[in-house]
């Protein structure tokens, strides 16, 4: 086969191809023009909406100030919150809590022992952190009473108390703390075959 006879087939090909789109277009799928319809409201319908979409818009102030009002309660009830944008700095600031209250009270915390979160709805969690110390018993009850007076939202999970061996009396105390935190500080929950 030579050049010329694939020159020839190709252009009547392409001509084949080319009157068959041109019938398509203009012939099955031709510009057919939408019919015009009439009004589907009248005028007495459409002033009737107006005056209701007038009153949904004068309502929108008075959401708004709910808003804000909804807003500085919420602000009011996080000022509780632990703060932090990490985990690491939420736990840390509960340790720092602690201590700060402890050495008011004469006690002296031995750093953090052991920590844990859990998530308790889709908006918060909790963080708590165990400490031990040596102290006597009005040196816990005041401890536990100015940790009950602070700001920030805290509670005790879990306290150990034991006897002492010394002619003072103290005791030797275990305290889990727990704070409030936002959800987001709180690592994802990895879902593996317990998930299921």
């Amino acid at each position: 086969m030579t050049v010329g006879k694939l020159d020839r087939r190709m252009v009547l090909l392409l001509a084949g191809s080319a009157a068959a789109m041109l019938v398509l277009r203009f012939g099955v799928y031709g510009d057919h023009a939408a019919p015009v319809v009439a009004a589907a409201e009248s005028i007495p319908q459409a002033e009737q909406r107006l005056e209701q979409l007038r009153r949904i818009a004068g309502t929108v102030s008075g959401k708004e100030a709910l808003k804000k009002q909804a807003d500085a309660e919420l602000a009011a009830r996080e000022k509780g919150l632990i703060p932090g944008d990490t985990e690491a700095q939420a736990r840390a600031h509960i340790l720092e809590l602690i201590a700060k209250v402890a050495h008011a009270e004469g006690i002296d915390t031995r750093g953090m022992e052991d920590f844990h979160d859990k998530v308790l709805s889709p908006d918060y969690g909790e963080i708590a952190v165990t400490v031990s110390f040596t102290c006597g018993i009005e040196q816990l009850v005041n401890f536990l009473a100015a940790l009950s007076n602070q700001p920030q939202i805290l509670a005790t999970n879990e306290i150990r108390v034991a006897g002492g061996g010394d002619k003072k009396k103290n005791i030797q105390v275990r305290l889990s703390v727990a704070g409030l935190v936002r959800r987001k500080l709180l690592p994802t929950e990895k879902k593996g075959l317990a998930g299921f």
